[in-house]
């Protein structure tokens, strides 16, 4: 039984956020890397789920790609929060899935609202104050894409 019923968790208190893109795969992949970048996101880990699985085990996906994005000051502070639990959730995952040829859905979930909502992050200040500042990093992100 899990902890949590997971049709009861409002998207906002995990900060779920979503938009659309009109432009090819690709293109937002870019468009999103330089967003996050430009909002204080480094992007240390990205894949494509689709391609690893079109090739491992013929599974038809369409494009669908996973940028892994960190600023390192909260996630030092995160660490430090967290008893260093919380690294095992990063970095925090943007997304990026094709809809359509040209339409493009950019989807993010806050890692440190879940961490707390899940008990791997203290519900004090300390972390408020991170949920805070990841908070406003993700919505300038979303905000300028």
């Amino acid at each position: 039984m899990l902890p949590i019923d997971p049709s009861q968790v409002d998207p906002a208190a995990i900060g779920t956020k979503r938009t659309t893109l009109e432009m090819g795969h690709e293109e937002a992949i870019e468009h999103v890397r330089a967003v996050f970048t430009d909002a204080g996101f480094g992007i240390p880990v990205e894949f494509s789920p689709s391609e690893l699985l079109n090739e491992k085990v013929d599974a038809d996906r369409d494009p669908y790609y996973v940028l892994g994005a960190c600023n390192p000051a909260v996630a030092d502070r995160a660490l430090d929060a967290s008893a260093n639990r919380l690294g095992g959730l990063f970095p925090c995952n943007v997304v990026v899935w094709e809809e359509e040829p040209r339409v493009q859905t950019v989807y993010h979930v806050s890692i440190m609202r879940i961490a707390r909502l899940v008990g791997m992050a203290p519900d004090d200040e300390a972390m408020a104050g991170i949920i805070e500042d990841t908070g406003e990093l993700a919505d300038e992100a979303f905000s300028n894409l």
